[in-house]
């Protein structure tokens, strides 16, 4: 039976004081639940937060690491680095490591690969932007994000990977993806998988949906068959809707 998730993206928010606030809120209020809920808090924090949460029921993971083990890579933090504070979750892939810092298809595989051999579990993130889904190519998109960058990977590995699907086109743009628009990609993600490396593998498989999750839409979205959870950015930021996000199971 695969996993419910509920993951909440910090980004690039919450100094110390923040963060440990934010994190005694959680503790106060995460339920006692089945669902898998994680936090990634900005690199400086998470040994922080991984003490504070370390007997809490709340998984702390990375943002975002980097491809090579060590080396002169001014401001870049590796895999090992992670694992030595207590981290072995990272996503990778996120739209806007995509967008504002280049990250390639190719680049992710290396990542991927360097997760894998440091046994680090892995929320790969992809989806399409608004011209490809206007332009009806959003399943093509997201099948080429995903051939490029895992179907490299052996059948063993996928116990490793969680997938997040990012419509980026609903995040920020005025546009709005529907539950049933959450539904159809997810689907589509899990045949795709299941075509490549069997039904047992996309059946055990979560699949995170992305697209501006909130307690007013959560629980309809998560409803549908093939989501299994969220990604979740700005609601993660207040405990409350957190929560609420999570409660929607």
């Amino acid at each position: 039976m695969r996993r419910k998730i509920v993951a909440g993206n910090w980004k690039m928010n919450n100094d110390l004081s923040a963060t440990e606030a934010l994190l005694n809120d959680l503790i106060a209020q995460v339920p006692n639940t089945d669902v898998n809920v994680m936090v990634a808090p900005t690199y400086v924090n998470l040994f922080q937060a991984f003490n504070v949460l370390k007997e809490h029921n709340t998984e702390v993971i990375a943002q975002n690491m980097h491809q090579e083990a060590k080396g002169a890579y001014t401001g870049e933090i590796s895999a090992s680095m992670l694992k030595s504070v207590g981290i072995s979750t990272v996503i990778l892939g996120h739209s806007e490591r995509r967008a504002y810092f280049g990250e390639t298809d190719a680049l992710l595989a290396k990542k991927v690969d360097t997760a894998l051999a440091n046994d680090m579990q892995i929320v790969f993130c992809f989806g399409e932007e608004l011209e490809d889904r206007k332009a009806e190519n959003h399943f093509a998109v997201v099948e080429n994000q995903l051939k490029n960058a895992l179907f490299h990977l052996n059948v063993a590995d996928w116990k490793h990977i969680i997938l997040a699907y990012e419509p980026v086109w609903a995040i920020g743009t005025g546009e709005t993806a529907s539950p049933e628009q959450a539904q159809e990609m997810h689907a589509f993600i899990r045949k795709t998988i299941a075509d490549k490396f069997g039904s047992e593998t996309a059946t055990e498989l979560s699949i995170l949906y992305g697209g501006s999750v909130k307690p007013a839409n959560a629980a309809e979205i998560f409803a549908k068959a093939d989501v299994d959870g969220g990604l979740i950015g700005g609601a993660a930021l207040k405990a409350a809707d957190f929560v609420a996000i999570i409660n929607a199971f």
